[in-house]
């Protein structure tokens, strides 16, 4: 159906529905009562009409709508970008929370019967990684990931939320595994004479916030167990949703794997390429193909020229530290 005849249609369709609601309403409110101002009944006219045709319009975009699957990508390292850190984050990662957004917006499309996932990342952090999944499993439809080239640690967490992960041949896959990690200058801070004082309340308060006084064994060991707890729930996450035991998933000590082995594992369900991918799905909704509408972020124009800024500082400081090292700018 071209442009033109689906514009016609839907013009039809809500003008349709809008003169039913408006004879209806006038038939409620101004004719029927055997008393009463027609003020208030052209008032209630008017309000009947209004929502008449916003529901024509809905159902005329529902029926005519030329997409019936959205496509969300995961691109980049999985952050909350408003996370409080002072420092840009870089402009490739991926907001979970924007990511969710267009998750539940194409949830809330009637249009939309199945959702696409690229996931295309090295992970991230474990509760927006966390987030993403919940509303990929929260999805009403079929929910399929896909990666063409990397899908590791938060990746395969969010996967672990939609019922099937697809991979080519040579993607890099897994790597079900957490890192907790933070730079130590407390040897600096001795040969260069500098002090640190910290007055906290609660004996592990500094334990993750203070590089500059050496880690305790207790300390290390209280991190430790942070970033067991974290992995315990990731082996349950990606068990659950490969049918593998979770020694199995424990097994793979964080590996990373080609898409060919990674499906011999069991933490890919297909191997293919986006077509594949999308006659799959046509085949979940038993339909001959399906047409994909990629989803983008909502953003207001503050967002997006905040969005500017951060990106300009981003490549600054990137140009900067490669001024100070020598090297050239990279694009990775």
């Amino acid at each position: 159906m071209n442009d033109t005849l689906s514009g016609l249609l839907g013009f039809a369709i809500t003008m349709l529905v809008a003169g039913i609601t408006a004879a209806a309403g006038i038939v409620l409110f101004w004719y029927l009562p055997a008393s009463g101002t027609e003020l208030v009944g052209i008032l209630l006219a008017v309000v009947v009409t209004v929502g008449g045709l916003r529901l024509g319009r809905s159902i005329a975009d529902d029926a005519l709508s030329p997409y019936d699957v959205a496509e969300v990508g995961v691109e980049g390292p999985i952050v909350r970008e408003d996370g409080g850190s002072p420092l840009p984050t870089a402009p490739s990662a991926a907001d979970a929370d924007e990511i969710v957004e267009q998750i539940e917006r194409a949830d809330d499309d009637g249009a939309v019967d199945a959702l696409l996932l690229h996931l295309n990342t090295p992970g991230g952090e474990v509760v927006p990684s966390e987030d993403v999944r919940a509303a990929a499993e929260a999805f009403d439809g079929p929910t399929v990931a896909y990666t063409t080239d990397l899908c590791a640690s938060g990746g395969m967490w969010i996967a672990s939320g939609c019922d099937e992960l697809w991979a080519r041949e040579g993607s890099i896959v897994g790597s079900v595994g957490v890192r907790f990690s933070q730079l130590r200058f407390d040897e600096f801070a001795e040969e260069t004479g500098i002090n640190y004082e910290g007055i906290v309340s609660g004996e592990y308060k500094d334990a993750v916030s203070a590089p500059f006084k050496p880690l305790e064994d207790d300390e290390r060991e209280y991190l430790q167990g942070l970033s067991d707890a974290w992995y315990e729930q990731f082996v349950e996450r990606v068990a659950d949703a490969t049918d593998l035991d979770e020694q199995a998933v424990r097994d793979t000590e964080a590996k990373v794997y080609l898409g060919s082995d990674a499906a011999a594992v069991g933490f890919v369900d297909e191997l293919g390429d986006r077509d594949a991918v999308e006659a799959a799905v046509a085949e979940d909704l038993d339909t001959s193909e399906v047409t994909v509408e990629r989803f983008e972020p909502q953003r207001s124009f503050p967002r997006r020229l905040q969005g500017g800024a951060a990106t300009l500082a981003y490549a600054f400081g990137a140009g900067l530290a490669s001024v100070v090292s020598g090297d050239r700018p990279e694009m990775r």
